[in-house]
């Protein structure tokens, strides 16, 4: 049996779906949150993180892994602001491990590794980055299921976005 039995996987990137940047006027609500100082000290565009989408990502029928070059960090300074517990979190490969041909090729240079952190299991990719390259490659390459969302970065996710994640996550897979 493979893992499909088990929740898909939810691989979330911070920047972008949970920071929206890059929009006209540079105005983004803030955001406080009682989990002290310490996150926003660190990082000034914390505050810019809706805590509702704690609630929200916790509602998917899925496991919530961190995608993001964050890593650890996304752990103890974005899980607490928004009420999630400590997440699985994406190791990545070194710069100089990644194939330059992929990155030539148009490929995503997360793509490649989370389909080996799947390794056959339903997953959705949350990321403000993706294209039809990396979901061709997904398609061709991952034995599971698999639904690669691009978040506006401008807006971070929205209730439309929430609603095709809830949607496809709840396919008998």
């Amino acid at each position: 049996m493979t893992g499909t039995a088990q929740r898909p996987l939810l691989f979330l990137d911070v920047d972008g779906p949970l920071i929206p940047f890059g929009a006209e006027p540079p105005r983004y609500p803030t955001y406080a949150t009682g989990s002290g100082t310490h996150g926003a000290g660190a990082h000034p565009l914390l505050t810019r993180i809706n805590p509702e989408h704690g609630l929200r990502l916790a509602a998917l029928p899925c496991e919530v892994v961190w995608a993001t070059t964050w890593m650890a960090d996304a752990n103890e300074l974005i899980s607490p602001r928004i009420g999630l517990p400590q997440l699985a979190v994406v190791t990545w490969p070194e710069p100089s491990d990644i194939d330059d041909q992929d990155e030539r090729a148009g490929l995503h240079w997360k793509t490649r590794p989370l389909v080996t952190w799947a390794a056959g299991r339903p997953f959705a990719w949350v990321d403000d980055e993706i294209t039809d390259t990396d979901r061709a490659w997904v398609a061709a390459h991952h034995q599971g299921p698999a639904l690669l969302h691009r978040v506006d970065p401008r807006l971070g996710l929205t209730d439309a976005d929430y609603a095709a994640l809830d949607s496809w996550l709840r396919r008998p897979f």
